[in-house]
């Protein structure tokens, strides 16, 4: 047990492996126990009144002190780059460039989540300032953040729909490309899709709506006319991308200073980590053979923000705030500030029982297992009074 009595994630994959094995499953095996997809035998008030009621608090000194602790800790990055690396001889001096990316990108993948977390409202009691504070840091990292804080609403709203989930949207098997079978059945196609989808994946999104719901026309995240958007929220969606265009002539002015190279060794580089972690991230909550999704016949909000799974990135964790091991109680209490997480999933746990999912294994691993088993989405077979069921799993069988 963790300092505080709190389970550490390492201590939480061993206590699934031990559910697993009471179950008859075997952790190592290619069995997976499945989510239930009964309606679940509690309410969402149940599970709020589990957790302590302090755990709803934000605090905007302790919220501030993280957004001051990671610009710290990104400026000494900085510094190091600027004043150390180019006085190594020459093998360091190349090899640090990528230690400077990996620690700045991740650095900075926290301060991303901050920006999230002011999205939600989980920042401070202030919504104004909540906003401000999430335009400066989305823009400083190129996202437009009003538009991703709608958006990312409406993912929080749909979650597990098969009809109106945002991002990451599973496809049945007849609506594939044809040159799915060849990219999922082999290594090499499954290494070009990860390369791909966290190389490029976040800026597709954006602009393209990759991966994204289906919307009846163009859908962009920088559009104010987009169809993502409501009339009321077009304006903000303007001011997005203002505060784009102002970091980007920020950096353009920067590198007519300093060099394109200068500026892609500094922040360009560190940029696509963060948007890699993003997609990482994102794709790993969302995406295991364990977690069902569901057409609108059986749909419902509490299953469907239960279909999430909390993973272990060992130092990380801490790194990213724990939005990689408490997401499933963040999928039920998106307002609650990241530092009370820990708490409420250690809280929540006993009532949801077999409702929640965490996955131990290794992010890399599991990247690699993911992209291989869950390729599409099949109905469930079975039936329950002569109706199919709208419940669907993943596949990866041609």
């Amino acid at each position: 047990m963790g300092a505080g009595g709190r389970m550490t994630a390492s201590e939480r994959a061993a206590q699934e492996k031990s559910e697993w094995a009471a179950a008859g499953v075997r952790a190592d095996s290619n069995q997976v126990k499945k989510s239930p997809t009964a309606p679940p035998p509690f309410t969402l008030g149940q599970i709020k009144k589990a957790i302590p009621p302090h755990c709803f608090n934000r605090s905007v000194l302790r919220s501030f002190s993280y957004v001051v602790h990671d610009l710290i800790l990104s400026s000494a990055f900085l510094y190091f780059a600027l004043k150390w690396i180019p006085t190594l001889p020459d093998p360091f001096h190349y090899a640090a460039w990528p230690l400077y990316w990996v620690a700045q990108g991740c650095v900075l993948t926290g301060v991303w989540v901050i920006a999230h977390e002011c999205g939600h409202h989980a920042f401070s009691d202030y919504s104004l300032l909540d906003d401000v504070v999430g335009l400066v840091l989305h823009s400083a990292l190129l996202v437009p953040y009003f538009s991703w804080k709608y958006s990312h609403r409406r993912h929080h709203s749909n979650t597990g729909s098969l009809e109106r989930d945002e991002v990451f949207v599973p496809k049945k098997k007849i609506v594939l490309p044809w040159y799915s079978k060849y990219m999922s059945n082999n290594p090499v196609g499954r290494l070009l899709t990860l390369v791909v989808q966290l190389t490029l994946g976040w800026p597709l999104y954006l602009a393209f709506n990759v991966s994204g719901r289906p919307y009846p026309r163009f859908a962009c995240h920088y559009d104010p006319k987009s169809p993502i958007y409501s009339d009321r929220e077009r304006v903000q969606i303007f001011i997005s991308d203002v505060g784009v265009v102002t970091a980007a002539y920020a950096l353009y002015r920067l590198s007519t200073l300093f060099g394109f190279w200068w500026m892609v060794r500094v922040y360009g580089a560190p940029l696509l980590i963060v948007n890699g972690w993003l997609v990482l991230i994102t794709y790993l909550q969302h995406t295991h053979p364990a977690l069902p999704h569901y057409d609108s016949s059986e749909w419902d909000w509490l299953r469907g923000a239960l279909a999430t799974v909390d993973r272990d990135y060992g130092i990380l964790n801490k790194v990213f705030h724990n939005i990689t091991d408490t997401h499933v109680a963040h999928h039920l209490f998106s307002t609650m500030p990241h530092y009370h997480a820990m708490e409420a999933t250690k809280a929540i746990k006993p009532i949801l029982g077999e409702y929640y999912q965490f996955d131990g294994t290794p992010v890399f691993d599991a990247m690699f297992r993911e992209v291989k088993e869950c390729v599409y989405v099949e109905q469930e077979d079975g039936s329950e009074g002569g109706k199919t069921r709208g419940v669907f799993w993943y596949n990866n069988k041609f």
